[in-house]
């Protein structure tokens, strides 16, 4: 059967590009070789650590923050329970997007694909046997796998030395987990296991955690997850990751020079980042090039260097963001159906799901500085917020960054409870080029944690109210 689109890959970008297209009147089918579709991001990502950092910060705050509530319990661990709820969420998803493939009548090709040929796409299923498909057009959403860590040869057995995706699936807390790589996803699961009871230690590469994000607030979060217990070892180079009898080793030397040290861990996740995926599809051999890091080159239409061949997510530069390879699915989906589809990518917020949350989107001063731009910056802590004395989550802050001679914002930065919802306001602001002064004065209702937001906005125009 000859198809209008081939998508290859139904994570986030993928399925999300295919019931766009659907709907917009093309036939579709998506190519995906593994037993449930929605990618990394449903299967063993966003949504399963998403309901463990929920579950664990629960039993977190049952057993430290109830107490000043009136409410007293004595909360006990049921880890196995806690990895049922997971994997309900995550079934519940899953079952979601192969509902909404068979609503919009787009076809699952199970099995591993190929891209052959500029319309051409062969399909290897679980027997061994291949068929090939065509297509007028084929997008790539391969999205990305483990990058390990460079020069050092690791052997993840998801049990001992885990990836995040064993990492989701521990059968006990460990008494001491060790984390390599003090980014996103090592910090989030570093959370979980924390929570319930794990020492954790995170040895970073860089002198700081979370590079690229604001340095004010990866500084002040730091000093958060350390009266939480996390310890760091910053500017450590890891050099050797060992199973042991029990357990494993992680040996590290100071990138500045000096001697190795060796921690012993009972687990170790590997969480150093992603590379692009791109192994056995045959992109070489169809002439789709690609750049230096091994991520397929584009053009400003999603275009790769075959025509009728596009590619959008984790598999081409930019953040690898799940909402991001959505928004791209959606826009070249449009492209496709003869519409204008297009992506905004000065503003595309990015959230760690710690306790407390990060939220950023826009610029960071760091950013500003190095590009030259005059600035001002607005800040609100939450402990001067009503609903977070209430509610106990003072901690953390809103920044809010606007240009110095037009007051337009530039970025927007929280720690904070529910920081994740709270930037969105400040996206939609900076989407029409809204100013401090234009969020400032938009009434935000009382008493939410929103109003920190507001204030923020003040700080940065003018003054602040409640401070």
């Amino acid at each position: 059967m000859a198809y209008d689109l081939i998508v290859i890959g139904s994570g986030p970008g993928g399925y999300v590009c295919a019931i766009k297209a659907a709907q917009l009147g093309l036939k579709v089918a998506v190519v995906e070789k593994n037993a449930t579709l929605g990618g990394t991001c449903l299967n063993v990502g966003c949504i399963p650590s998403k309901a463990l950092l929920y579950a664990s910060e629960m039993f977190a705050e049952a057993g430290h923050s109830f107490d000043s509530l009136g409410v007293e319990v004595a909360p006990k661990l049921n880890l196995k329970k806690m990895m049922a709820h997971k994997d309900a969420t995550v079934s519940s998803n899953v079952n979601g997007v192969a509902f909404l493939f068979k609503k919009n009548k787009i076809d699952w090709l199970k099995g591993t694909g190929k891209v052959l040929a500029a319309g051409r796409v062969a399909v290897t299923g679980e027997d061994g046997k291949t068929e090939e498909t065509e297509a007028k057009n084929i997008v790539i959403a391969t999205g990305s796998e483990v990058a390990g860590i460079p020069g050092v040869d690791v052997a993840i057995d998801e049990k001992v030395i885990v990836s995040s995706t064993g990492a989701l699936s521990l059968a006990k807390v460990p008494g001491h987990l060790v984390v390599v790589g003090g980014g996103v996803i090592g910090l989030e699961l570093g959370s979980v296991w924390a929570r319930l009871g794990a020492k954790v230690t995170v040895v970073e590469y860089l002198d700081s955690i979370l590079g690229g994000m604001d340095g004010e607030v990866a500084r002040q979060f730091q000093r958060m997850l350390g009266k939480q217990g996390f310890e760091f070892r910053l500017g450590a180079k890891v050099t050797g990751v060992q199973k042991a009898k029990k357990g494993a080793s992680v040996v590290f030397e100071p990138v500045k020079g000096g001697d190795a040290e060796t921690i012993d861990a009972d687990v170790v996740l590997i969480s150093t980042g992603r590379r692009a995926y791109t192994d056995k599809l045959g992109l070489a051999e169809a002439g789709v090039a690609l750049d230096e890091r091994g991520r397929v080159q584009t053009d400003g239409h999603y275009q790769t260097s075959v025509p009728g061949i596009y590619a959008i997510g984790d598999v081409i530069a930019g953040p690898m963001l799940a909402h991001k390879a959505e928004d791209e699915g959606v826009a070249i989906a449009e492209i496709l159906a003869g519409q204008a589809g297009h992506v905004n990518y000065d503003i595309i917020p990015s959230i760690v799901y710690t306790s407390p949350e990060i939220a950023s989107v826009g610029k960071t001063e760091e950013e500003l500085k190095k590009a030259g731009i005059e600035y001002k910056v607005g800040k609100f802590p939450f402990s001067a917020n009503a609903r977070a004395r209430a509610t106990l989550h003072t901690e953390g802050f809103v920044k809010i960054l606007a240009d110095k001679a037009t007051d337009r914002v530039l970025g927007a930065h929280i720690v904070g409870f529910g920081a994740g919802e709270l930037i969105q306001e400040v996206s939609v602001l900076m989407e029409f080029g809204g100013s401090s002064e234009d969020l400032a004065r938009t009434c935000h209702p009382h008493p939410t944690m929103s109003e920190s937001v507001k204030e923020a906005a003040l700080a940065t125009y003018f003054k602040p109210i409640h401070i």
